[in-house]
């Protein structure tokens, strides 16, 4: 598949076979991904794979709407920023999310980007517990990485139809 294919197939999927996605797939993924430009090269993104159904699950609880995909997700990679490293990590993040996204489809695989930063965790309280706070005890995020966005992953439950 040709990248201009790879752009016109990709779309957000949110229900997956149970298909399990293969462990060498999902590095090879990363290792796309670790390969997106970023602000004076400072290569701030980080990413962790998540293959256990129990923490998917428990991530697909970390927001009252809109991670629900996550329940279903055969894996999901957890993009990180350092921002010890620069300002523009969630730039950073966006661009390494999407090259995610991108290396998916060409391996036809189905996504869908669970947005974590600036995100509450239930949306009638917008100012009370946050998204990112859950994420980072959950998974034990330290080290002054913060969680950007989790790509839920697998194989589609049916075909994709053509956008």
């Amino acid at each position: 598949m040709d990248f201009l294919e790879v752009i016109e197939k990709r779309k957000s999927v949110r229900r997956y076979s149970d298909r399990p996605v293969e462990r060498e797939v999902l590095d090879a993924v990363v290792d796309v991904a670790q390969t997106a430009p970023s602000s004076r090269n400072s290569k701030s993104s980080a990413f962790m794979i998540i293959e256990d159904k129990d923490t998917l699950e428990a991530l697909a609880q970390m927001r009252d709407y809109g991670a629900s995909p996550l329940k279903h997700a055969q894996a999901g990679i957890v993009i990180m920023g350092d921002e010890s490293k620069t300002d523009l990590w969630v730039d950073n993040c966006a661009i390494s999310a999407t090259f995610v996204q991108l290396a998916l489809t060409a391996m036809d695989l189905a996504s869908c980007w669970i947005h974590i930063n600036g995100r509450p965790c239930l949306k009638d309280e917008p100012q009370g517990a946050r998204a990112e706070d859950y994420v980072s005890d959950l998974l034990g995020i330290k080290d002054g990485l913060r969680p950007y966005c989790v790509i839920a992953i697998g194989y589609p439950e049916e075909e994709i139809p053509e956008k």
